[in-house]
């Protein structure tokens, strides 16, 4: 609910001229400091702190919102991560002894600068803290929690602090968790903790990123590299709780930060404004990939893309998984199966697609002359914990000598041709378990305390800048807050070939039951988290990983959903592609046609995705977006339908045998992607049981949208020198637009193509990259009496298939609700229905 705190010119004059009174002044009065239509105030009496929008409390941090954690003394010993002071922790671990928590009793406010507050906090025991507010660009304000004076024998261990949100309101962000979209009453750890009831024995935080984001418009960052703890809305209904264990870095204060915007999705830039925009794919990074866990060969691979490309089925790119190098890591082609690399390269550019490897930043015994060299050097952290790999301890890229001796290996492959990396593990630095430290030090002079952080940083950095400025594509399994300046994409890690949850218990292939990490539900979840965290770019294995292959029906609702990912990437543990069939997989031809019509949906959805991939940089918002956030004034945040942009609502079928489902429709028109059929979200949005049976994914499109496509031909997005292919690299052929008309609206491309529409008119005005005319598709409609392209009458073709051997003209069939068909020349233009 909408929370309104007046306040008047005069008296935020005076409060500015009187700020910090002393005794015998007048009687205190708020202050506040603003930062475009956003203001941080302080009340009259010191006690509460309150962040505003437009005079709507957003959040508010009362006396006891600030809070310090204090132990007799630090025991080095101990990492002082907060996940084992909870009950939830799955080892019992009694607190540090002595642990006490301090409250504020008093604040008193310094003079005031014009985009600066500074308070005083004394809390009990006789400790003081200083809390800095500063105002930053607009809508954002830097804050500093530092403890000031502690008293001898004691010491700060913790920093705490607990704003009130509104009760009712959604919250998102937190990273890749794979229970649900929607924070509310969860605990989220911000590193990865140990966890014996999932299969993976970990709690599956590979990314985990301190945004939280509220539906009103706020967020809240906290800029450390410590260990932390969010507790959201667990302990009372508007109840935030953040607590990261400072110990011997306190002196250095928490340095957090607020953000408001009118709608939560603009937050996360904000966000992107203080670490940092993403790392944009190349285009062709965008998919359809194919690979194989195992492959056994430079033959299997040329046969791969030779089948790909026999079939039909759209693919832009290719990796090779392990093993396919002499041992971990060569920075080679093991040459009995792979005799020939370089030309085996330029066959799979030569037919369309790049090529990128899997790698780890590891030197196993076996890998000669580069383990002999790494030990010699140094290039080895001098301490180590527990290692969380089978290869060897993990390269020290915190030395800068072995930073550049492991990306001079890494060119032998680019110079090759390589243009991408699936970088797996790089797990091991963890800052412990049940409460004591893993005890890691590293050559820059840092240990597990912060290096659990800094390390995934520096592994995707060195691979990162090897790639061609033009982008390449680095697939990641692990990030942190201000990686996604080095990472292009996300995927979840090793995910359950199955419908299940995380947490929910299944029977595996041999009949035991298994607590799962999690199927094609979580991979869904986690990606709609990732978005609004900081990394917009993201692509689960379709399938899944754990106990694969997938039944069939598994396989083709997963292909199904991840068409409308913003990466797409097709491969599982058992190197089985789609067109290998098998009793277990339960693959047909039937499976092979679909997979068909989805990987090239997803590659025809190439202009509407990367006009949104572009637009990141000025707006900040995802490409994939879970519905509460898009529409929080809904009050609904189902976990299992998300909208792609703004126009195309997906609701996948997630649940074994079903061959309907229900969803929730956001307010006005919507029109059934395949069929045509209606449906109306009326002013405040609704719910409908959709039709879904095995062949269709649930996908909508928004009355006044226009989705602008490649054409239905083309095969990949990556060049390609072999006839026949089509390329959008080489030819970016005719604009395909899909338009629902409804309210007025305007699409501008990319290239600076405009689309724009109003019911009855249609107009193209053309950019820089589709120069070769547009086809418009008009759903959802009648066949008009005529259409005129700039007043002057087209000519109406037979068939569809006839107007497009035409140069210019018009269509009408009654699929989709009734299709007008359009063809545009070159220059565009405005077409009119009669």
């Amino acid at each position: 609910m909408n929370r309104h705190r007046p306040i008047t010119s005069a008296l935020l004059l005076l409060a500015v001229l009187l700020g910090g009174c002393g005794n015998g002044g007048p009687s205190p009065v708020p202050v506040r400091i603003t930062s475009g239509d956003a203001a941080v105030e302080v009340s009259a009496d010191r006690s509460t702190l309150t962040l505003l929008r437009k005079e709507i409390v957003l959040l508010t941090f009362p006396a006891d919102a600030f809070q310090l954690g204090t132990v007799p003394a630090l025991d080095d010993s101990a990492s002082y991560d907060p996940y084992w002071l909870e009950p939830e922790a799955p080892i019992p671990v009694q607190p540090p002894e002595g642990l006490e928590w301090r409250q504020v009793t008093s604040a008193e406010l310094a003079p005031q600068a014009a985009d600066r507050l500074e308070l005083t906090l004394k809390l009990d025991g006789g400790l003081e803290a200083r809390l800095t507010v500063t105002a930053g660009t607009p809508g954002r304000f830097a804050m500093l929690l530092r403890p000031d004076r502690v008293p001898d024998g004691m010491a700060v261990a913790f920093v705490r602090l607990r704003p009130r949100a509104g009760a009712a309101e959604g919250f998102y962000g937190l990273g890749d968790a794979a229970d649900d979209v929607n924070q509310r009453g969860k605990l989220r750890p911000m590193q990865m903790e140990f966890d014996a009831n999932l299969e993976s024995s970990d709690n599956e935080a590979h990314v985990p990123i301190p945004l939280l984001i509220g539906t009103t418009g706020w967020g809240l960052f906290v800029e450390s590299r410590r260990v932390g703890l969010f507790d959201v809305a667990r302990g009372g209904a508007d109840l935030v709780q953040i607590t990261y264990g400072t110990a011997e870095q306190s002196g250095d204060g928490l340095a957090f930060h607020l953000f408001a915007a009118d709608h939560p999705l603009d937050v996360t830039k904000h966000y992107y404004d203080v670490t940092g925009y993403p790392n944009v794919p190349a285009p062709w990074a965008l998919g359809p990939w194919f690979w194989r866990d195992e492959t056994t060969g430079q033959a299997q691979v040329e046969e791969d893309i030779a089948t790909l490309r026999s079939l039909d089925l759209a693919t832009s790119a290719i990796w090779i998984d392990r093993p396919y190098a002499s041992a971990v890591n060569t920075f080679d082609f093991q040459p009995d199966n792979f005799p020939d690399p370089s030309g085996m390269i330029q066959r799979i550019h030569d037919q369309g697609f790049r090529l990128a490897l899997w790698h780890s930043p590891y030197v196993e015994d076996a890998a000669e002359p580069y383990r002999s060299e790494a030990v010699a050097s140094g290039y080895f952290p001098p301490q180590v914990g527990i290692l969380l790999n089978k290869w060897s301890k993990p390269l020290d890229l915190t030395n800068p000598a072995a930073f550049s001796w492991w990306q001079g290996l890494i060119h032998q492959y680019t110079d090759m041709g390589i243009e991408g990396f699936k970088l797996d593990y790089a797990e091991d630095v963890v800052p412990g378990i049940g409460g004591a430290r893993s005890s890691w030090k590293v050559a820059d002079g840092s240990d597990d305390r912060t290096a659990h952080y800094d390390y995934q940083l520096l592994y995707h950095r060195v691979y990162a800048e090897t790639l061609p400025a033009t982008g390449g594509f680095l697939l990641c399994r692990t990030g942190r807050w201000g990686d996604q300046k080095n990472v292009s994409v996300i995927w979840p890690g090793d995910m359950d070939a199955t419908f299940t949850r995380q947490g929910e218990t299944f029977l595996n292939r041999d009949g035991d039951e298994v607590v799962g990490v999690g199927g094609l539900p979580a991979t869904m979840i986690v990606g709609l988290n990732l978005g609004p965290s900081g990394f917009p770019f993201y692509g689960a294995d379709t399938g899944g990983y754990r106990h694969s292959p997938p039944p069939k029906e598994v396989y083709v609702r997963w292909f199904q959903q991840t068409a409308l990912s913003s990466v797409m990437q097709i491969g599982d543990s058992s190197s089985e592609p789609v067109w290998e069939f098998t009793a277990e997989n339960g693959r047909d031809q039937e499976t092979v046609d679909l997979y068909r019509t989805y990987v090239r949906l997803h590659l025809r959805l190439f202009p509407y995705e990367w006009t949104y991939a572009q637009r990141i940089s000025q707006t900040g918002r995802p490409i994939q977006r879970p519905f509460g956030l898009q529409y929080p004034e809904l009050g609904v945040h189902p976990w299992d339908q998300y909208m792609f942009g703004d126009d195309l609502l997906v609701a996948p079928v997630l649940t074994e045998g079903a061959t309907s489902r229900t969803m929730v429709l956001p307010p006005g028109d919507w029109i059934d992607w395949w069929d045509g059929t209606r449906y109306a979200g009326g002013a405040g949005g609704g719910s409908v049981e959709v039709p879904a049976p095995l062949d269709k994914l649930p996908l909508f499109l928004r009355a006044g949208a226009s989705v602008p496509m490649l054409r239905p031909t083309i095969d990949t997005a990556a060049p390609a020198t072999v006839a026949g292919i089509e390329s959008y690299a080489n030819d970016p052929g005719r604009l395909y637009v899909r338009v629902f008309p409804g309210p007025p609206s305007v699409f501008a491309l990319y290239d600076s193509t405009v689309i724009s529409q109003n019911v009855t008119s249609f107009s193209v005005a053309p950019g820089r990259t589709f120069t070769l005319g547009t086809m418009l598709e008009i759903v959802g409609t009648s066949q008009p009496g005529g259409v005129d392209l700039g007043g002057t009458a087209l000519t109406q073709a037979a068939t569809p298939a006839d107007l497009d051997a035409a140069p210019s003209g018009w269509a009408f069939e009654a699929a989709t609700g009734g299709t007008v068909w359009v063809k545009l020349p070159a220059a565009g233009g405005t077409v009119s229905l009669k």
